[in-house]
């Protein structure tokens, strides 16, 4: 099964603290193995390794990374990366492609991402050509990703473990 990771660019501390940790949180959910932060943000950070911690899994968060350099070094370990813009082409299009590749760096953007970007990346994936969340975007590719076999992920060292049940809330802590 392909990796993955995620490369959270154009982060603005003050305005997006709650959308870029639920980005990371997706993620987690959704089976990437970490995030990347090309912004310092310890809050971030923390909030998302303590869901982590709570919830199980190894997810990482790396703060305040250069994005360049996080490219081109996931490029050079022979990773894809892949940009989420409404830019792009159609991800039914080409994510059988992506499947085939070791790990992929799922670029997901805050503010207006760099015109470099579009030029640096292997993809430029659409999940739609309209404007829509970037939470959204990351939800849909992992999906598609993963054929849906991530909805079946377990966290077996999780200390708080969430019962599926029909009405109600049950949980169980460890």
């Amino acid at each position: 099964m392909v990796r993955s990771a995620i490369l959270r660019i154009g982060h603005r501390h003050d305005r997006d603290q709650r959308v870029t940790t639920h980005v990371g949180l997706t993620g987690r959910a959704l089976g990437a193995d970490g995030m990347y932060l090309a912004a310092d943000d310890p809050g971030v950070v923390e909030s998302i390794e303590g869901v982590a911690r709570r919830f199980g899994g190894s997810f990482f968060v790396r703060n305040n990374v250069q994005w360049k350099r996080c490219i081109r070094e996931f490029q050079d370990s022979g990773g894809a990366v892949v940009h989420l813009t409404m830019y792009g082409l159609p991800i039914q299009d080409i994510i059988g492609e992506i499947r085939t590749r070791e790990k992929v760096l799922v670029i997901v953007g805050a503010e207006k991402v760099p015109g470099e970007v579009y030029g640096l990346v292997d993809y430029n994936i659409a999940v739609t050509n309209q404007p829509h969340s970037e939470i959204a975007g990351l939800a849909v590719f992992l999906d598609q990703l993963y054929e849906g076999k991530e909805l079946d992920l377990e966290f077996p060292d999780a200390e708080i473990s969430v019962v599926p049940c029909e009405c109600g809330k049950e949980m169980v802590e460890r």
